[in-house]
């Protein structure tokens, strides 16, 4: 992989999450239900895939990535109780996210990663970990909104080269 592959999966992510937000934004879509169909409510599904981006680009960053800060906790559902306030805080996380993409080089994601200390795999494997991550999440989102009558539509890797070509 290199590191444009990378930033265009990390695109792709992006746009899934944008067409799942826009769907999950509808007046009548339940955020919360007690008994989700996968491991997490939608608004919980949601937080966790912000708070799996946000934890790992800021742990990655580090020098040393295989420690956590004790200022690190995991973001809390109850903290973003409507649609508006995960867009806002995932925008601002989008921003960093991008800005720290723009500076990583080939070399860099060849490199040993130093995240997990007795694994000596790239860096890139943690990148491409994110992106499978999100996909799983925001699937599972997908999933709770389609049950709900507001399905966000194809979110394939296909789906989002076409509409980049016809310049959506």
């Amino acid at each position: 992989m290199d590191i444009a592959d990378a930033r265009l999966l990390i695109d792709h992510l992006y746009w899934m999450r944008d067409r799942v937000l826009t769907r999950a934004g509808e007046p009548d879509v339940a955020l919360t239900d007690p008994a989700p169909v996968t491991t997490r409510d939608l608004r919980a599904t949601l937080v966790h895939e912000l708070d799996v981006e946000w934890s790992w680009r800021v742990r990655l960053r580090r020098d040393d990535p295989t420690a956590f800060s004790p200022d690190d906790e995991e973001l809390d559902p109850a903290d973003y109780p409507t649609v508006d306030a995960i867009r806002e805080r995932w925008g601002e996380d989008e921003a960093e996210m991008r800005a720290w993409l723009a500076i990583l080089t080939d070399t860099d994601l060849a490199a040993p990663c130093r995240a997990e200390r007795d694994l000596r795999h790239p860096f890139w494997h943690h990148l491409q970990h994110l992106y499978t991550h999100g996909i799983q999440q925001l699937s599972d989102a997908a999933t709770l909104l389609s049950r709900q009558g507001h399905s966000p539509g194809e979110l394939d890797f296909l789906e989002f080269v076409e509409e980049r070509v016809r310049g959506g």
